[in-house]
């Protein structure tokens, strides 16, 4: 997987290249719109927001991001050997990944990946602002955690090749960034996509409706609209899930991510397999994110495990998580394996902070 580079000797490289632009003389005011957007590019990759390639203008003298995408190796549809015994122990990152130095001061770990940041370090980098710093502050050190800005974007998991066939197609679809979709706007776009290469080709009434459900649960305030990185997040995995084997979403799984669906798994399991009901259960659980004020903000983000039945980010939500099949799929039963690979681009979709739902598990 790629990463997004923030250390201080890269931040203090992109900084002094735009101080660089800054100050050099500009002959016409075409020049000068192209480093506005060249400047404002560095400020996103600064704040951890991610650039594109296409954001640059090759021509100049920029150098390229600093955030370089993953790439898939050639073996990476064959199955991992991720065993459900032995579990596989988690250890933090003993040092700031930020400033590399560790201090007595307490430290916010990832939920979804080992490393650790300062606050002062978070706050000075820009990656947590304002109101969101008490948020941060209060989910790090609870059983729910916080994403770090490496696993807060989904986007990020796209190679070059994936990320240039969905701008693409929001590039056909007239689909404008940084933008907040209304539901009217989601199923544009939607039907956009759905006729993309193919004219008689068109969202069914059913696949509209799903569509609607999917914007209601990328909005759970209900505020009308979806934020750009939700709606963003959302489409880069349903390109991962199109495009990508379930052994290569496998292959995305950090160790903590790995050992929350061993102990799901094990805590739900009897005799090597679960249920198909207990399974749907699992995927649904994976969105539980907003804990009730009477949960303990003392408990260790490095607990993995999944949010108990009897506890209270549970029990806010129970009914929400009970999921309905068939009467033929009541009696499936489902492996470890199995279990893994259904599970993966669920567990990949729960990273964000958000409270949105980026992939809405069926039933």
């Amino acid at each position: 997987m790629g990463v997004l580079m923030s250390k201080r000797q890269t931040v203090e490289q992109v900084q002094k290249e735009v101080q660089e632009e800054k100050e050099a003389e500009v002959g016409t005011s075409v020049v000068q719109e192209e480093s506005s957007v060249n400047r404002a590019a560095w400020e996103r990759l600064r704040d951890g927001r991610g650039v594109e390639p296409e954001e640059f203008d090759k021509t100049s003298r920029f150098v390229p991001p600093a955030f370089i995408r993953p790439t898939r190796k050639l073996d990476d549809d064959k199955p991992p050997d991720i065993s459900l015994e032995p579990r596989e122990p988690v250890v933090n990152d003993e040092m700031c990944d930020i400033c590399e130095v560790w201090t007595a001061e307490s430290l916010f770990p990832c939920r979804v990946c080992t490393r650790v940041f300062h606050d002062g370090c978070l706050r000075r980098m820009g990656y947590i602002q304002g109101d969101s710093a008490a948020e941060v502050t209060e989910m790090a050190h609870t059983e729910t955690g916080w994403s770090c800005h490496y696993c807060d974007n989904l986007n990020l998991l796209l190679t070059e090749e994936e990320m240039y066939s969905l701008t693409e197609t929001f590039q056909q679809c007239k689909v404008i960034p940084d933008c907040s979709l209304t539901l009217e706007d989601f199923l544009r776009f939607r039907h956009q996509a759905a006729k993309r290469g193919d004219s008689d080709r068109a969202l069914s009434e059913e696949q509209e409706e799903q569509a609607a459900r999917q914007f209601a649960a990328l909005d759970p305030e209900h505020r009308g609209h979806i934020e750009w990185p939700d709606f963003l997040s959302h489409e880069s995995l349903l390109l991962l899930q199109h495009l990508r084997p379930q052994n290569s979403l496998l292959r995305l799984l950090t160790s903590k991510e790995r050992e929350r669906a061993r102990a799901t798994f094990l805590a739900r399991g009897s005799g090597g397999a679960i249920s198909e009901a207990e399974c749907r259960h699992a995927q649904h659980s994976w969105f539980c994110k907003r804990l009730t004020p009477a949960a303990s903000c003392s408990v260790s983000v490095s607990h993995v495990g999944p949010i108990a039945d009897s506890s209270p980010a549970s029990s806010s939500g129970k009914s929400q998580d009970k999921v309905l099949l068939p009467p033929e799929q009541e009696s499936r039963y489902v492996d470890w394996p199995t279990f893994l690979r259904e599970s993966a681009i669920y567990i990949l979709a729960a990273r964000p902070n958000s409270a949105a739902i980026h992939l809405k598990p069926p039933g």
